[in-house]
């Protein structure tokens, strides 16, 4: 399994320390060039290589980590998405619902990457806390996935488990999903929750 993150802001720096720590390799990748990303991408470690957002999307498991209004542009870069699975760890605050033809923001973004399997998580941690060891004191600190595609939990519950973190399934984006949407100007009820879960 090929891992990528697409954008390199806080939240995608976040998730490279997070791989990093684990010595799971990833490719990083934006609409910026790889040589501005290189130098920041190996101060983080070895195992996190800046290529081309092209090169980054050629991935099995691909995490958005750019701004909301971004997601359509890089959806545009692909002209299938077929066999590859997306997580989305964007937050749409604070885009009005009806800009969202009145979907769960991970709903509307599935609309642009057709064919894919697309599973909402980790959003719901800022960058701080996702940037650090997830094992604290026993425990993993929780993730919070949900998607339309059952078929879809099975390799981001295996990465989450593989950065240390303690998967928890929400079910379809519209039920427990909502937990972890923004919608419009309100942030879901466990948005910002910095959940343990302790080691059986």
């Amino acid at each position: 399994m090929s891992y990528a993150i697409v954008g390199f802001g806080k939240i995608g720096q976040a998730f490279a320390h997070a791989f990093a720590r684990k010595n799971i390799p990833v490719t990083v990748g934006s609409r910026r060039p790889p040589e501005a990303l290189a130098p920041q991408a190996r101060e983080i470690g070895p195992t996190v290589v800046a290529k081309s957002l092209q090169d980054a999307l050629e991935a099995d498991t691909i995490i958005l980590a750019v701004p909301f209004g971004e997601h359509r542009e890089i959806a545009k870069a692909m002209p299938s998405w077929k066999g590859k699975t997306i997580i989305d760890a964007m937050n749409s605050f604070p885009a009005p619902p009806e800009e969202l033809d009145g979907l769960p923001s991970s709903a509307f973004v599935a609309k642009s990457f057709a064919g894919a399997k697309l599973v909402k998580g980790f959003n719901h941690l800022g960058a701080a806390k996702l940037a650090t060891d997830p094992i604290v004191e026993g425990g993993h600190r929780v993730v919070f996935l949900s998607s339309d595609d059952d078929e879809a939990f099975a390799p981001v519950v295996d990465l989450a488990k593989q950065l240390g973190f303690a998967p928890v399934k929400l079910g379809k984006l519209n039920e427990g999903g909502a937990l972890v949407h923004a919608r419009g100007e309100v942030w879901g009820p466990l948005i910002f929750q910095d959940l343990f879960k302790k080691a059986q």
